[in-house]
């Protein structure tokens, strides 16, 4: 369903975009506008923008920028109508009913189904743990000194060894098998009968941030079970790379202390938070991705990484780093004792000195520093320049080129080489790094605008009652050479009756490059001139264009000479006095 255009634009007008901004990223108010670190790409300096007057963002590093919705449709990954119905929800604007397709409403369905049997699952689980099967699995709890609260709060259950109690339970409440199997919580065999997935497993609910159980982790209860960690398989609720353990209770924790504490495992996290330290959340166990590194960024620019002391765990920090550094977060790695992880170490020696090496994180950089350090001799040629190989690689990923200088400065004084000679190697390697870049991720610009164009423009985006009188006295002729005359077009030939609806059709009108180039140019742009002078101008360049033209065929005229061109030439001339008149006037 296509909503009206003028609801549109009461939602937009309603919505305070900076508000909803705000519920994603942290933003200090500068003046007149709002900044923070920009979502969309890593960066350490501000360089995103948010305008509540103007109603846009802009970011100066990535050339991202739009209104409302726009922000809500990169920030979500939804299409418009999804994101004019998230704006319209946040702002208590009431939507029209939208008939759906049976297919779309399908997926709707099963979606709903599939939450509802994951909430099921979950109370099974947990009565499960507190019943007489759970007997065993209470115990390990205990031995791993896990509280009642902590089980509790994390909704910690048990599957009994049964080859299907809990397909049975579902099935008793209206789930068919095959629905099962689609949510991941049972599995077809190959003779065709429906098994549930776990099995004498301790059992963990993976929620998504907003508290809704969309998938299961579950730990061997017995030595020779394998593998010892199974988690759900990815369904139309849950995909593993967008969802982190343990946030939907951290957020505001996370949010009130400026950092997250990163982790591996599911009771690394249930230590911390027993110790107090509740700004946690886990990985469980794979790789990070960028999807859940945007994630964290809506909650904090700091990241501590707390992974176990092995090798496993140091490599699983040095990759989890590389990410976030390149994504623009300020990173660190908090030590602990050779053969430590957090939930051991919060076992042995309590919350407040695990808070302590949380507190005393070594910064990131200087740790894969003494990781490479470790492993390559410096002082031999060949050792010093496999050590700044990989050493160059982590600089490209630093954003920041003052924070790769100064890491220069410090793998410098490690290979005991000249500092200017390293930061020339690592902005050679940055720029290779930066033009690979996909054209999206670059700023996007506008080459051969005039200066009135890109006034005017700000006009209609800023001022556009007045824009849209004044360019009431703009002709076809005036757009046809211009590099903007297409938006130009829109703006005259778009029919509103409340012209501060303009800004906002203009933006949905525009080509991606177009966007990024147009709030930018709004949010950048300081004093300009009124539009009517932008209008004059531009009228200007076109009379000017004409009177070249003219100008032009006289001269060839006269170069060939001959009495039967001397009429021609009369009314060239009275043609160029005539645009020289008029240009003229409009000075």
């Amino acid at each position: 369903m296509r909503y009206p255009r003028e609801l549109i634009d009461q939602i937009r007008h309603a919505a305070d975009i900076v508000q909803v901004v705000q519920e994603y990223v942290p933003l200090r108010k500068a003046g007149t506008t709002y900044k923070g670190l920009c979502p969309f790409h890593g960066e350490r300096t501000p360089s995103f923008t948010v305008n509540r007057d103007k109603g846009f963002f802009h970011c100066f590093g990535c050339g991202q920028g739009g209104d409302v919705f726009k922000f809500v449709e990169l920030q979500e990954g939804v299409g418009f109508h999804d994101a004019v119905k998230r704006v319209a929800a946040r702002f208590g604007i009431t939507l029209p009913e939208a008939p759906t397709s049976p297919e779309a409403h399908a997926e709707d369905v099963e979606r709903e189904a599939l939450l509802k049997a994951h909430e099921l699952a979950r109370t099974f689980y947990a009565q499960q743990l507190a019943g007489p099967s759970g007997a065993a699995a209470r115990d390990l709890l205990q031995r791993r000194d896990v509280r009642p609260e902590a089980v509790e709060t994390f909704g910690i259950g048990y599957a009994p060894q049964s080859r299907d109690l809990l397909v049975r339970h579902l099935k008793q409440q209206g789930f068919s098998p095959g629905q099962l199997v689609r949510g991941g919580l049972a599995v077809q065999r190959d003779d065709g009968s429906v098994v549930d997935r776990f099995r004498q497993r301790l059992l963990f609910p993976i929620h998504r941030e907003g508290g809704s159980v969309v998938a299961f982790g579950g730990r061997a209860m017995a030595d020779d079970q394998v593998p010892k960690y199974l988690n759900s398989p990815e369904t139309p609720l849950y995909t593993k790379g967008k969802v982190l353990y343990g946030l939907h209770l951290s957020k505001h924790a996370i949010r009130k202390a400026g950092s997250v504490v990163m982790m591996e495992g599911y009771f690394d996290v249930l230590q911390a938070w027993q110790g107090g330290v509740t700004n946690t959340v886990a990985s469980s166990g794979t790789a990070l991705t960028p999807a859940q590194a945007q994630m964290l960024r809506r909650f904090a620019a700091k990241v501590v990484l707390s992974f176990d002391a092995d090798g496993a765990g140091q490599n699983a920090a040095a990759k989890s780093g590389d990410l976030l550094v390149a994504e623009g977060f300020q990173v660190s790695v908090a030590l602990l004792p050779e053969g430590e992880d957090p939930d051991t170490f919060v076992r042995r020696y309590g919350g407040d000195a695990y808070r302590e090496k949380v507190d005393q994180a070594r910064s990131y950089l200087d740790f894969v520093l003494d990781r490479a350090a470790a492993r390559h001799n410096v002082k031999d040629p060949t050792g010093r320049v496999a050590f700044l190989n990989e050493m160059l690689v982590v600089a490209a990923r630093i954003p920041e080129a003052l924070a790769r200088d100064q890491f220069a400065d410090r793998l410098a004084h490690r290979a005991q080489v000249g500092e200017e000679t390293i930061r020339q190697e690592i902005r050679k390697a940055a720029v290779t790094r930066q033009e690979t870049l996909p054209d999206t991720a670059r700023r996007a610009s506008m080459p051969g605008v005039s200066r009135a164009e890109r006034e005017l423009i700000v006009g209609v985006m800023t001022t556009p009652r007045e824009a849209m009188l004044a360019m009431d006295a703009l002709e076809e002729a005036d757009l046809e050479q211009l590099r903007t005359g297409r938006l130009l077009r829109m703006v005259l030939t778009t029919d509103v009756q409340d012209p501060d609806q303009m800004p906002g059709l203009v933006l949905a009108g525009l080509t991606e490059e177009e966007r990024r180039w147009v709030t930018g140019l709004t949010m950048s742009a300081g004093v300009v001139a009124t539009p009517e002078s932008c209008v004059r101008a531009i009228r200007t360049l076109r009379l000017e264009r004409e009177q070249q033209h003219v100008q032009r065929e006289i001269d060839q005229l006269q170069e060939a000479g001959g009495a039967a061109n001397t009429e021609r030439i009369l009314a060239l001339w009275l043609q160029k006095k005539a645009l020289l008149e008029r240009i003229e006037a409009l000075k």
